[in-house]
């Protein structure tokens, strides 16, 4: 076996090993903040602190991102619209790519950017500055205490900001498609509500917020709780966060899609 393909089988396989880490320690932390769910053994006022800081202070990006992404849907429908004539289906048009795709993966890459990114810096600034060990040595579970909490709080933050997303954007798209098109807003509403779109419409974007919100949760609590390397490490881990949040959106948004149709 020559040199070259020696060496692509070891790159390979040490991107595998990498890959099968990774994947095994986001399943150890899901495991053992799954524990502290089932058992209720969480700080409820870390809990509030954390919806306040990931859920209140994201609102104003998630009004700025649903409101353009209303616009953009309607303006990518323009010239069909146009082409023939088909104004009273702009609000199902618009409706369906937002409720089911367009509104839950851009929430979920901003919340990914700022809510994971902070958490995983938060973390990894506790762990190089000996503030975990801390919390150990005081007989304070950090899982509990830290973990938990941010994990619950990400899921419900992008839960929520995906409703609300969701109207925004229908009410963006709506005014967006009178001021470019010439539509009523109240001929995109009968076309959003006249029975080509359902409530399964909304639960599966809503399903896809939930797993989005878990894979964001896990990779910052992982990252950040794993940091080594000082300032440095710190860096990285928000770095790798942003990556593995960003992908695995995509790749569970396919699976999501496929699974339930």
């Amino acid at each position: 076996m020559s040199s070259r393909a020696t060496e692509l089988f070891s790159a390979t396989g040490a991107r595998f090993l990498a890959v099968s880490e990774l994947v095994g320690g986001l399943g150890m932390i899901f495991g053992r903040i799954l524990s502290r769910l089932v058992r209720l053994d969480f700080d409820r006022g870390e809990l509030l602190k954390n919806m306040y800081k990931m859920g209140v202070k994201s609102v104003p990006i998630v009004v700025v991102t649903a409101l353009f992404t209303g616009g953009i849907m309607v303006i990518q429908a323009a010239p069909i619209v146009n082409r023939y004539g088909a104004k009273a289906l702009l609000g199902w048009g618009a409706g369906f790519s937002t409720l089911r795709e367009v509104g839950p993966l851009l929430t979920a890459l901003m919340i990914s950017g700022r809510v994971g990114a902070n958490n995983t810096a938060e973390l990894g600034t506790m762990v190089v500055t000996e503030q975990i060990d801390a919390l150990r040595a005081l007989a304070i579970d950090p899982i509990s205490f830290l973990l938990t909490p941010r994990f619950i709080g990400i899921v419900v933050t992008l839960f929520l900001s995906v409703i609300f997303s969701d109207a925004l954007a229908l009410f963006g798209a709506a005014y967006a498609g009178y001021a470019i098109l010439g539509v009523e807003p109240i001929t995109f509403y009968n076309g959003l509500t006249s029975g080509l779109l359902g409530m399964e419409d909304v639960a599966h974007g809503l399903i896809k917020s939930v797993v989005f919100g878990i894979v964001i949760a896990l990779a910052s609590c992982h990252f950040g709780i794993t940091t080594s390397g000082g300032a440095p490490g710190v860096g990285r881990a928000v770095n790798a966060t942003v990556v593995v949040s960003a992908t695995g959106i995509f790749v569970l948004d396919y699976l999501v899609s496929f699974a339930i149709g």
